[in-house]
């Protein structure tokens, strides 16, 4: 008896193995398609993982990784008692708090100021002015906060001079570094971020905008009861995403708008490792540092995945 239900459940296992196998096969050119996205994960992302053991070593170029002397813990023992500690960790936890204030909600309500517009051709052109910012580089940017904001012919001083009778000097002041940092981030990104927004309201039926327009539903009701429950999971999804990344106030743009006046509040933990890691060559530190922000992004990231589940939203995991 138990050799014939034996029998059965391998007859069972291998006919969910063959129907799998069918599965991928007959949706095998979406598969293909997932290649090179997942080679680029495995090359850049996954492979120069192996870096990370360099952070618990004395790590020297002529010796190798398998050559170096391991310290252990030693290099997150001197980051946390440095004194630069704290004072990077308030800088970024500032401006990626601002970012997170900010510049999260700027895209949804962009996207539903777009979506509210019914002259199609109208609302294309729109889209497409707000998208082409995305496209500049961080050079560019910078460049253009230059030309407007600086004390020598910036149109923006240009004008408070004629109107108020005084400059203000955005580009070498502490208080003005991160609105102006936040600032870029908005006019940058805020468009191109409104696409993941406006492909899901795309998907938003269209019954139900008609059947509140039959309740007597105004324009704000019907966004308030539809258009956001739909967005719901979306911006829930996209919120722990982002808090994965809390620490990665990006490189580029701070360094660029970054300087000596201003350096009290433009340090952050991306730029203290280029300085320290490049320039000074404490590769091992640098890394230590490194692996300080992907595990604080790990912490952050399962733990906004557990309580968006416990409030009845849809996670990640």
């Amino acid at each position: 008896m138990e050799n014939v239900q034996q029998s059965k459940l391998n007859t069972l296992d291998t006919k969910k193995k063959k129907s799998k196998w069918n599965q991928i096969l007959k949706e095998k050119w979406l598969y293909f398609m997932i290649l090179p996205g997942l080679a680029y994960f495995i090359i850049f992302k996954y492979i120069p993982m192996w870096g990370i053991v360099i952070a618990f070593q004395d790590y020297s170029p002529f010796l190798g990784v398998l050559g170096s002397e391991w310290v252990g813990l030693e290099h997150f023992k001197y980051f946390f008692t440095n004194p630069d500690f704290l004072r990077l960790l308030r800088n970024t936890f500032i401006l990626a708090l601002y970012d997170l204030i900010f510049f999260f909600p700027a895209p949804i309500i962009l996207a539903l100021m777009l979506n509210e517009i019914r002259l199609s051709f109208y609302k294309r052109t729109l889209q497409t002015l707000v998208y082409v910012p995305h496209f500049m580089s961080w050079v560019i940017i910078a460049s253009i906060s230059y030309v407007f904001l600086t004390t020598s012919g910036g149109v923006v001083n240009e004008l408070l001079a004629k109107f108020v009778g005084e400059e203000v000097n955005f580009l070498s002041s502490p208080d003005w570094f991160r609105p102006m940092i936040i600032g870029q981030i908005i006019w940058k990104e805020t468009g191109w971020g409104t696409v993941i927004f406006l492909a899901a309201l795309a998907s938003v039926d269209q019954e139900q905008y008609e059947a509140a327009i039959v309740d007597g539903a105004g324009r704000f009701r019907r966004l308030w009861h539809v258009t956001l429950p739909a967005l719901r999971s979306t911006i829930v999804i996209l919120l722990i995403l982002r808090l994965g990344n809390f620490l990665d106030t990006g490189f580029q743009q701070i360094y660029l708008m970054s300087n000596s006046l201003n350096r009290s509040v433009a340090d952050v933990f991306d730029t203290y490792v280029y300085f320290v890691g490049i320039t000074e060559g404490a590769f091992s530190y640098s890394t230590a540092v490194g692996l300080f922000k992907s595990v604080v992004g790990i912490v952050l990231i399962v733990g906004a995945d557990r309580l968006a589940k416990k409030l009845g939203q849809n996670g990640l995991f």
